[in-house]
């Protein structure tokens, strides 16, 4: 795994952005306790799969944005700045994290 050399990489997100993707994980741990109430109150197996998948789906979604906001600013900044040490960095994490996705 690539890790990045700058404490303050994260800074670029907008307010909107955060609290956008902090609301969709709220979500999402709301979901997960309700499925986890299921399988305690022994709830029918496909409903439960059935919301598992929901889930998943609602992570992807937050891994999406993420990664869209990551390549709109930290990678596009690393192209701009000319830096090539950057720019191969910036393109490691990505197939690293790319390559982690698709497993």
């Amino acid at each position: 795994m690539v890790k990045h050399d700058k404490p303050d990489a994260a800074t670029h997100r907008t307010a909107a952005h955060k609290a956008d993707t902090l609301k969709r994980l709220g979500r999402l741990e709301g979901q997960v306790r309700g499925i986890a109430r299921m399988v305690e109150e022994d709830r029918y197996c496909i409903d439960i799969v059935t919301q598992i998948a929901a889930a998943r789906a609602a992570l992807r979604k937050v891994e999406e944005e993420i990664l869209r906001e990551h390549v709109a600013h930290c990678v596009e900044h690393a192209i701009a700045s000319g830096d090539k040490a950057d720019q191969r960095r910036k393109v490691a994490e990505l197939m690293d994290v790319m390559g982690r996705a698709g497993k």
